[in-house]
Protein backbone atom coordinates (compact mmCIF):
# COMPACT_ATOMS: atom_id res chain seq x y z
CA UNK A 1 0.00 0.00 0.00
CA UNK A 2 2.91 2.47 1.18
CA UNK A 3 4.14 1.79 -2.59
CA UNK A 4 1.00 3.04 -4.19
CA UNK A 5 1.22 6.06 -2.67
CA UNK A 6 4.51 6.76 -3.54
CA UNK A 7 3.52 5.78 -7.83
CA UNK A 8 0.25 7.30 -8.18
CA UNK A 9 1.70 10.71 -6.97
CA UNK A 10 4.65 10.15 -9.09
CA UNK A 11 2.71 9.60 -12.18
CA UNK A 12 0.60 11.89 -11.92
CA UNK A 13 3.61 14.99 -11.77
CA UNK A 14 4.92 12.63 -14.91
CA UNK A 15 1.39 13.05 -16.78
CA UNK A 16 1.35 16.99 -15.81
CA UNK A 17 5.09 17.16 -16.71
CA UNK A 18 4.57 15.55 -20.44
CA UNK A 19 1.25 17.63 -20.99
CA UNK A 20 2.67 20.70 -20.20
CA UNK A 21 6.12 20.15 -22.24
CA UNK A 22 3.40 19.46 -25.38
CA UNK A 23 2.01 22.54 -25.21
CA UNK A 24 4.57 24.49 -24.83
CA UNK A 25 6.09 23.37 -27.78
CA UNK A 26 3.24 23.41 -29.64
CA UNK A 27 4.65 26.77 -31.45
CA UNK A 28 7.73 25.24 -32.19
CA UNK A 29 8.77 24.69 -35.71
CA UNK A 30 11.48 23.15 -37.36
CA UNK A 31 12.49 23.93 -40.54
CA UNK A 32 11.89 20.73 -42.92
CA UNK A 33 14.92 19.00 -43.78
CA UNK A 34 13.47 15.70 -44.93
CA UNK A 35 14.78 16.23 -48.55
CA UNK A 36 18.78 15.70 -47.48
CA UNK A 37 18.91 11.62 -47.49
CA UNK A 38 21.89 12.02 -44.50
CA UNK A 39 21.03 14.91 -42.94
CA UNK A 40 25.01 16.35 -41.38
CA UNK A 41 23.08 18.45 -38.81
CA UNK A 42 19.45 18.35 -36.47
CA UNK A 43 16.71 20.72 -38.27
CA UNK A 44 17.19 24.24 -37.50
CA UNK A 45 14.56 25.19 -34.74
CA UNK A 46 12.78 28.21 -33.93
CA UNK A 47 9.34 29.64 -32.69
CA UNK A 48 7.96 30.87 -36.20
CA UNK A 49 5.40 33.56 -34.76
CA UNK A 50 7.15 34.39 -31.98
CA UNK A 51 10.12 35.21 -34.27
CA UNK A 52 8.29 36.92 -36.90
CA UNK A 53 7.31 39.23 -34.14
CA UNK A 54 10.46 39.82 -32.86
CA UNK A 55 11.80 40.64 -36.37
CA UNK A 56 9.26 42.89 -37.88
CA UNK A 57 8.26 40.23 -40.51
CA UNK A 58 4.43 41.02 -41.74
CA UNK A 59 4.61 39.88 -44.95
CA UNK A 60 4.87 35.40 -45.11
CA UNK A 61 6.61 36.30 -48.61
CA UNK A 62 9.20 37.90 -46.93
CA UNK A 63 10.80 34.51 -46.63
CA UNK A 64 8.17 32.00 -48.40
CA UNK A 65 9.08 34.16 -51.62
CA UNK A 66 8.18 33.50 -55.15
CA UNK A 67 10.73 33.98 -58.10
CA UNK A 68 9.51 33.79 -61.75
CA UNK A 69 12.28 34.08 -64.61
CA UNK A 70 14.63 35.46 -61.83
CA UNK A 71 12.52 37.66 -60.53
CA UNK A 72 10.66 37.93 -57.18
CA UNK A 73 7.13 38.18 -57.43
CA UNK A 74 5.51 40.76 -54.69
CA UNK A 75 2.50 39.92 -53.05
CA UNK A 76 2.73 36.23 -53.46
CA UNK A 77 3.73 33.58 -50.95
CA UNK A 78 4.88 29.75 -51.33
CA UNK A 79 4.22 28.93 -47.85
CA UNK A 80 1.79 25.90 -48.80
CA UNK A 81 5.02 24.64 -50.49
CA UNK A 82 7.85 23.09 -49.13
CA UNK A 83 11.28 24.84 -49.92
CA UNK A 84 12.42 21.12 -51.92
CA UNK A 85 9.55 22.01 -54.30
CA UNK A 86 11.34 24.76 -55.82
CA UNK A 87 14.84 24.04 -54.61
CA UNK A 88 16.43 20.63 -55.60
CA UNK A 89 19.91 19.19 -53.28
CA UNK A 90 22.13 20.12 -56.13
CA UNK A 91 20.88 23.66 -57.39
CA UNK A 92 21.51 25.25 -60.81
CA UNK A 93 22.11 27.93 -62.63
CA UNK A 94 18.90 29.55 -62.00
CA UNK A 95 18.48 28.55 -58.36
CA UNK A 96 20.41 27.66 -55.52
CA UNK A 97 20.75 24.07 -54.04
CA UNK A 98 18.55 23.80 -50.98
CA UNK A 99 20.57 23.91 -48.30
CA UNK A 100 22.17 27.29 -50.13
CA UNK A 101 18.73 28.64 -49.90
CA UNK A 102 18.07 27.93 -46.57
CA UNK A 103 21.54 29.43 -45.60
CA UNK A 104 21.11 32.95 -47.72
CA UNK A 105 17.65 33.15 -46.73
CA UNK A 106 18.02 32.77 -43.11
CA UNK A 107 21.35 33.42 -42.16
CA UNK A 108 21.78 36.31 -45.17
CA UNK A 109 19.03 38.10 -43.05
CA UNK A 110 20.38 37.46 -39.84
CA UNK A 111 23.58 39.22 -41.04
CA UNK A 112 22.22 41.80 -42.56
CA UNK A 113 19.55 42.80 -39.56
CA UNK A 114 22.82 42.18 -37.38
CA UNK A 115 21.01 40.30 -35.11
CA UNK A 116 19.96 36.75 -34.86
CA UNK A 117 22.14 33.41 -34.63
CA UNK A 118 24.56 32.80 -37.50
CA UNK A 119 26.89 30.16 -36.17
CA UNK A 120 25.67 26.61 -37.18
CA UNK A 121 25.18 25.19 -33.10
CA UNK A 122 23.01 28.22 -32.83
CA UNK A 123 20.27 27.61 -35.52
CA UNK A 124 20.65 23.93 -35.57
CA UNK A 125 20.27 22.55 -31.91
CA UNK A 126 20.88 19.34 -31.15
Amino acid sequence: MRHVKLIVPTLLVGIVLAITSAWSQEDMTAVDNAAFDNPQRTPSVFVHDEHNETAGIDDCAECHHVYEDGERVEDESSEDQSCSDCHSLEGDDEQPSLIRAFHGNCKGCHQEQEKGPILCGECHIK
